[in-house]
């Protein structure tokens, strides 16, 4: 009974927080900040096509929905990833998440943006000066996720983010709140998930970057030294609810179909969905496709995903090796490599 008042009240919050997600719609597109909050971890996931809300289990949970991390087979759960970003973009990812008897389970994540060395131009040398700078983008959080029953999951997130450019800085936090819900209904197979994620205060760059000389109408001095204030700027808040669906074909045979609905506060809301044949929990073949709404398919720039994954045991660890590839528009494609270990 105490875990049902629990269940309700997370989700009336999730509900009155809608209200303040859903507002402004498309006029606000391409108005915030702190974009690498939404770049996906998490090879499965991707190859999916992102529609993995509902099915997502484990440390692989904890970018897609904090709930699922709560459905981990294991004690502990590690994972490392590398991807090729677009135009030439490096995202470092790695992540644990352990049991903690039976309190729940506790993560940790950190993630990187490695955008390597770009040359420092001026409107006096906009050829360039010879000087590099390398901006400096990191997300690191921690979560915890917690079965309230056989079938309901819960799990929040709180990520620090840290941004350098050149002479200029910014720091925020983000929440990440879910929910998953298996064989609602008592329709065996059957997943439901809802997630909230990028909730937090606006930020605002600083620093000495910001620093302009110029003079001062009426005042008998020279030139001096003033800071311009850079406007603040809100996180990329999205809302997302999905479904998926599992079925045995045989002892070594089964398919998982999936799809999520994802509303960008930001930018276009987007559709997903995605496939996965799996063999005797030892191979794993996976495809998806990702769309926008109400733009034209040449015009967004994400498109078909694909991917497989290896699982082996060994000993009492579990060590499983996945990629993923997702077609971009105009750059060449994103290249995901993971690799889990569960104890």
């Amino acid at each position: 009974m105490k875990h049902r008042y629990i269940l309700k009240l997370g989700l009336f919050l999730l509900i009155v927080s809608l209200s303040e997600l859903f507002a402004g719609g498309g006029n606000r597109i391409g108005t915030s900040g702190a974009s690498q909050l939404l770049i996906p971890v998490g090879a499965r996931g991707i190859a999916l096509g992102g529609a993995n809300l509902a099915t997502t289990r484990g440390v692989d949970a904890i970018f897609w929905n904090p709930a699922g991390i709560a459905k981990t087979q294991h004690g502990v759960d590690v994972t490392f990833s590398h991807m090729n970003h677009i135009a030439d973009i490096g995202i470092e990812y790695g992540a644990i998440a352990a049991r903690i008897n039976s309190l729940g389970v506790f993560s940790f994540h950190v993630k990187s943006v490695d955008m390597g060395d770009i040359p420092v131009t001026t409107t006096a040398e906009v050829d360039g000066t010879g000087r590099t700078y390398a901006p400096q983008l990191l997300t690191a959080g921690i979560s915890f996720s917690r079965q309230l029953t056989d079938a309901i999951a819960v799990g929040i997130t709180g990520n620090f983010i840290s941004e350098t450019i050149q002479d200029v800085s910014a720091t925020g936090v983000a929440f990440n709140v879910g929910v998953i819900y298996d064989n609602p209904g008592g329709v065996e197979g059957l997943s439901f998930g809802i997630a909230m994620k990028n909730l937090g205060p606006q930020m605002r760059f600083d620093g000495s970057g910001l620093l302009v000389t110029a003079d001062v109408d009426d005042y008998n001095r020279p030139p001096q030294l003033y800071q311009a204030k850079a406007a603040s700027f809100e996180l990329p808040s999205t809302f997302e609810f999905g479904l998926s669906y599992s079925r045995e074909i045989d002892d070594q045979n089964s398919f998982l179909a999936t799809g999520s609905f994802k509303h960008n506060n930001f930018q276009a809301d987007e559709y997903l969905g995605g496939l996965e044949y799996n063999y005797n929990q030892i191979f794993f073949l996976r495809g998806g496709y990702t769309s926008a709404a109400n733009i034209e398919s040449d015009d967004y720039l994400y498109g078909f995903t694909g991917g497989f994954g290896i699982s082996y045991l060994v000993g009492a660890v579990t060590i499983r090796a996945d990629y993923a590839f997702r077609e971009v528009e105009y750059f060449d494609a994103n290249h995901v490599f993971a690799l889990s270990l569960g104890f």
